[in-house]
């Protein structure tokens, strides 16, 4: 324990000694400029990829069965050394929710700021259903709950492939539920239940709220980066398919693990893009990558939700790589983004608020 601590210093410190750097420095460091499709990335984000590459192994990042664990603690470690500081005030709970299968461990995050009863956001974390924890999701978590003044609740729902499709959908389902009907043990009122996540996490929550319409609709949905059509290939898939972090090659094992053979040809919840309709659906704020894999389809949910007629913020960070709110404590541009998604939550809720008090 010991040893992991001194380490997880040594790495956070480095980061940040690697990170502020003058812009000169980094961009040395990083290389020439990259462009694509019109947009430049990030100079932080190009340059974490560089230090990430030389440190990954050369397998190409697709998950290997028999090293889950150990990606898993990797995952959890890489969120503690690049967690942003001065978030110590926002208060933390371990606490259960109902799962579909079982109670699920979560935690409740409460900023200062929060009222005594307020919103709540059920939020679940990416990892493409394989990978990501309440450990790795933390500071993010830290982060929305300090900007938007509203409670968050981070969900551990099941993983594949030792619990494949359906279960972290069951499980999304079955906790928004639980925090809703449980509302005030979490300090919230269960109109003002949102859910939000990101990749992963985001498709789970857009599929809650696209199942949970009419009286037992969630307050709203924040979905970073979603994952809305699996099996996908060309577009962005393929134009960033190498090169920024997450890989088509990685993308398609992930899916696979979630996703096995036999599920009817019927059940589209994997890929919310190819649902029928998205009438009734509270507000959405999405938001997609510039560099991301995962950005088309994300822009054509957008636009599948707006033409059914629910109310959408959508925005497209053209610079940023996916996963880019875990990297907000190394990218002004990421903290930037993800800041953007933190006052949507909170203005969104606000408004909820408003009407109920006025009607």
């Amino acid at each position: 324990m010991i040893g992991t601590t001194v380490r997880v210093r040594a790495l956070r410190w480095g980061f940040r000694a690697l990170f502020g750097l003058p812009s000169a420095a980094k961009r040395a460091l990083a290389g020439p400029p990259v462009r694509a499709d019109g947009q430049v990335l990030d100079l932080d984000l190009q340059l974490l990829g560089r230090v990430t590459t030389a440190l990954a192994s050369r397998d190409g990042g697709v998950v290997d069965q028999a090293a889950l664990a150990e990606q898993r603690r990797q995952a959890d470690l890489a969120a503690e050394v690049t967690a942003e500081p001065g978030l110590d005030d926002v208060l933390t709970r371990d606490v259960e929710v109902p799962g579909d299968a079982g109670p699920l461990a979560a935690r409740l995050y409460v900023p200062p700021s929060a009222p005594e009863s307020s919103g709540l956001l059920v939020y679940f974390h990416g990892g493409g259903f394989v990978l990501g924890s309440l450990a790795s999701t933390d500071p993010l978590c830290r982060l929305l709950a300090a900007q938007s003044g509203v409670r968050i609740l981070s969900v551990d729902y099941r993983l594949a492939p030792e619990a494949p499709y359906p279960a972290a959908l069951e499980d999304a389902i079955a906790a928004y539920r639980g925090a809703r009907d449980g509302a005030a043990a979490l300090g919230a009122r269960p109109e003002l239940v949102a859910v939000g996540g990101d990749s992963a996490g985001a498709n789970l929550a857009l599929v809650v709220a696209h199942q949970q319409r009419g009286e037992c609709a969630p307050a709203f949905v924040l979905a970073l980066y979603p994952v809305a059509d699996a099996g996908r290939r060309g577009g962005s898939r393929e134009t960033f398919g190498t090169g920024f972090g997450l890989t088509a090659a990685l993308l398609a094992e992930l899916e696979r693990l979630y996703l096995p053979e036999g599920i009817p040809d019927d059940d589209r919840r994997g890929a919310i893009l190819r649902a029928e309709g998205f009438t009734g659906m509270p507000p959405v704020y999405l938001s997609t990558a510039g560099f991301d894999p995962l950005r088309d389809e994300g822009e054509e949910l957008a636009e599948r939700l707006r033409s059914d007629g629910v109310p959408v913020v959508a925005r497209r960070f053209p610079g940023l790589v996916h996963g880019y709110a875990s990297f907000s404590a190394v990218s002004a541009a990421a903290r930037d983004a993800t800041l953007d998604a933190a006052s949507a939550l909170r203005a969104a809720l606000a408004l909820v608020e408003h009407r109920r008090v006025t009607t």
